[in-house]
């Protein structure tokens, strides 16, 4: 390709759009290797359970059979449960069904889960009994009363052996590509979690394209524990080792020695994981006793990969990174390093767009195309797009122009090759071990709290897990000031654990500008210069 004068790059059309459904790739895949293993379940102190594609096509068939006999095509259904491979079961049969997923965070809490299945329209909910201790089928029939429209909650204890006695259907219905396969939860600058939707091509398309780009061999087996309510998890992952009739080895949960095993024993060409996991792994203690030879790949997303991660995992066991940027809306990959780039490029770079996308750099306020390696907002148009934010239209337009270019609020440069280089973000959001995490939430639920004031949450470096949350509080003079602990079982009661802050500050006011507006890049000034007190 001839070298860029803008900052644009042209759709690459050299690959077609998969004009496939997800439950048409399993389909597929079963029938051209039946036997071949199709998913392998690893947790800690538990024996593996497996699939070939054969078994797993037949569970999401007589899957889709027990789903119609209980919703219609086109209803949501939501799932809240960790990586157990009843997950996938129910992602294939809901697909062959006609029926959409809402993907929730098993961490969720009480507030936010019933957030979740009410503004997803959820008719339906499956989920895991326990997750770390949390009792979730308690949780589950709390929030019920407040979301009348979810009509069945089901749990995934017996759920398996309650559709393998279920007679498969001579006919499923008929489902559009283009049709939504699943509603991701994301969220922007307002901080309110917003549905995005998700079509089938789009997912599809886009794991084969990213597995494609990481240089994988057909059939090379893929270990993560990557989570599967995300589209890394669930669609680069899952959907990408049935494009190429792979094994995928998935952790219910992120355990280093777990992980580690299983990549050695199932001898995994390609790891996928944020870059908080790949840290863990290279500092597990005993890490030299495993036999990582086998692995190539180490895939790495949603945070920057520094250096010492790169060359770690060559020093290690020889294995080359790709590396992956994009958002959810845009199912979710744009952007990807290969492994025949060279070293500056897979360290400072987002790589280069894949086929069928539209990239660019345009100016913040014009929207005119950026010179070449003049930052901007990045922006991408193409197949993989999200559908909407359901029910919320003015949000949708805020994020797809009237170009139909969706914008991604982060900031970024490209050279004349095409490679886009991530420099900022225009959102106010915080990157905690590859885990998007949005400050007005957490902001909002410690205003309520009677001894404060008010509340400012903001991330801080941290070399485990990219970035790590803080909060800074005005107490209200009138009353005794909380301690950290109090405010943490405060949150704990209301959002996810992950939100929680880690360290806590104390002002009397807040830097603001000659508009009034808040500085946070001030406060993190203070903290950095020892200026602010620790709660």
């Amino acid at each position: 390709m001839t070298a860029l004068t803008e900052s644009v790059w042209p759709v690459d059309s050299s690959r077609q759009v998969l004009e496939l459904t997800v439950g048409e790739l399993l389909r597929q895949a079963a029938a051209a290797a039946p036997e071949q293993l199709a998913l392998v379940s690893v947790a800690p102190q538990r024996s593996a359970r497996t699939w070939t594609y054969a078994q797993l096509h037949d569970d999401a068939e007589r899957a889709a059979a027990w789903l119609l006999g209980r919703f219609r095509p086109g209803e949501h259904i939501a799932v809240w449960a960790p990586n157990v491979p009843e997950w996938l079961v129910l992602q294939y049969g809901a697909a062959l069904a006609g029926l959409v997923l809402v993907t929730t965070n098993p961490a969720l809490r009480g507030p936010e889960l019933e957030y979740a299945l009410d503004r997803s329209r959820a008719a339906g909910v499956f989920y895991a009994d326990s997750f770390r201790g949390t009792d979730m089928a308690a949780q589950i029939h709390t929030v019920l009363p407040a979301v009348p429209a979810v009509r069945a909650a089901v749990s995934f204890d017996g759920w398996l052996d309650d559709i393998r006695g279920t007679e498969k259907r001579t006919q499923l219905p008929d489902v559009d590509p283009r049709s939504a396969t699943q509603i991701q939860f994301t969220s922007g600058t307002t901080g309110r979690a917003k549905p995005a939707v998700l079509a089938h091509r789009s997912m599809v398309t886009n794991a084969a394209f990213v597995r494609d780009r990481c240089g994988a061999a057909p059939g090379a087996t893929f270990a993560t524990a990557l989570p599967l309510f995300h589209t890394a998890g669930c669609g680069l992952a899952a959907l990408g080792s049935v494009y190429q009739r792979a094994t995928l080895v998935l952790a219910e949960i992120f355990d280093p020695a777990t992980m580690l095993a299983a990549i050695q024993d199932h001898r995994a060409e390609i790891y996928g994981g944020v870059p908080a996991m790949l840290h863990a792994l290279l500092a597990h203690p005993g890490l030299a006793e495993f036999d990582l030879r086998a692995l190539r790949v180490v895939m790495s997303g949603g945070d920057a990969v520094p250096p010492a991660l790169i060359d770690g995992w060559a020093h290690t066991c020889g294995a080359a990174m790709s590396a992956v940027y994009g958002q959810t809306e845009l199912g979710p990959v744009i952007c990807q390093t290969s492994p025949a780039d060279n070293r500056d490029d897979n360290l400072f770079t987002a790589g280069r767009p894949l086929p069928g996308v539209e990239v660019s750099v345009r100016d913040p306020e014009t929207g005119a195309v950026q010179p070449l390696g003049v930052e901007g907002e990045i922006c991408a148009r193409g197949y993989q797009q999200m559908i909407e934010y359901l029910g919320m239209p003015a949000e949708t337009a805020q994020t797809i122009d009237a170009e139909g270019r969706l914008h991604t609020g982060d900031l970024g440069t490209m050279d004349a090759r095409g490679y886009v280089r991530v420099t900022g973000r225009l959102k106010d959001m915080i990157i905690r071990g590859g885990e998007n995490i949005y400050p007005r939430e957490i902001e909002e639920a410690l205003a309520a709290h009677p001894a404060l004031i008010d509340a400012v949450v903001l991330g801080l470096p941290d070399g485990s897990w990219g970035e790590s949350v803080a909060a800074v509080v005005r107490p209200d003079p009138a009353r005794p000031v909380p301690t950290p602990a109090e405010l943490q079982d405060y949150l704990r009661e209301r959002l996810a654990p992950p939100k929680t802050p880690k360290s806590w500050y104390v002002a009397e006011s807040f830097p603001v500008n000659a508009m009034g507006k808040l500085q946070k890049f001030r406060l993190r000034e203070q903290i950095a210069d020892g200026r602010l007190d620790a709660l």
